[in-house]
């Protein structure tokens, strides 16, 4: 007999990158079933926004995960306002994407401190609290590129299965805690993070909402391996069960091997300016041609 859904009636949840995307859909599905919401993002101005147009109370607050302290300073005023904190959903993420020698060493560093240093503060910070009072759930977005290589993405596939084996770890050790946690893994998602790429043969780009929904599920269940949409598990299971060649068989009928390949940079291009993915490359090329200008002269 199943388990009766936990209600997340007056669970205060705080979601990192809740400006927009998954992260603001999640928050509209959380308040629809009573939970005070928080969210933090880097814009601080949409967060408010964002917060003012979802109702209900919700808090829209500046936070750049890169940054311990800002970190610290966002949960702190999320209990401060809403009360000792029950949930926190690791959402923010970038994904500039193109081949892996052309990425830009600012480019890297960024990625890496977005989707994994962030993940990484945001963990520490939220079991600093939960531990002590044997409760709460974690939540870290991470993806299906958290359980495979996709050309095209391979710094962004590295931070993504660093999310994966971080949330297993931690998991292993709070178990026994009364505290959750679930590890978020979709498809690409219709947000602007996305933009530009074409789904896999067969599996559709999914929407935040079936992301923000699968969330929801998992806080009531207490869910580990959040797939969206759900058959992928049986996909990448199939591809990690059976020999290699016939992994990259499957990959190339899915498309898998062509999702990340040959982005619409101009679809993207408002995203990649936002995000500095795009300032970052013409600062590094800007820098190389100085170099080079330098090198040219000393001869």
């Amino acid at each position: 007999m199943a388990k009766a859904p936990r209600s997340l009636a007056g669970k205060v949840v705080a979601i990192t990158g809740g400006a927009r995307g998954i992260g603001r859909a999640t928050a509209a599905a959380l308040i629809a079933q009573g939970a005070p919401v928080a969210i933090g993002d880097i814009e601080s101005d949409l967060a408010a926004q964002t917060a003012s147009e979802l109702g209900s109370g919700t808090l829209g607050l500046s936070l750049d995960v890169t940054d311990r302290q800002s970190f610290e300073v966002f949960l702190q005023e999320v209990e401060r306002e809403l009360g000792p904190l029950d949930v926190l959903i690791n959402n923010a993420g970038i994904m500039p994407i193109g081949p892996f020698v052309d990425e830009t060493d600012a480019t890297m560093q960024r990625m890496i401190e977005i989707n994994m240093i962030g993940v990484i503060y945001g963990s520490k910070l939220a079991l600093e609290r939960f531990l002590p009072r044997n409760r709460g759930h974690l939540v870290n977005v991470s993806s299906v590129a958290g359980k495979g290589g996709f050309p095209g993405g391979a710094t962004y596939c590295a931070t993504k299965h660093a999310v994966v084996g971080l949330s297993e770890a931690i998991r292993a050790e709070v178990r026994k805690s009364g505290i959750d946690v679930s590890i978020v893994m979709p498809v690409g998602v219709n947000t602007e993070l996305y933009s530009g790429l074409p789904p896999a043969r067969g599996i559709p780009i999914a929407e935040p909402e079936d992301v923000a929904n699968a969330i929801v599920e998992a806080l009531q269940t207490g869910r580990v391996d959040v797939f969206i949409p759900r058959k992928l598990q049986f996909v990448l299971g199939l591809a990690h069960a059976v020999p290699r060649s016939v992994a990259d068989f499957i990959a190339k009928v899915l498309k898998a091997d062509q999702a990340l390949v040959n982005p619409d940079h101009l679809a993207r291009g408002a995203y990649e300016t936002r995000t500095g993915t795009a300032r970052a490359l013409a600062a590094e090329q800007a820098a190389a041609a100085d170099q080079s200008e330098r090198e040219t002269h000393k001869v």
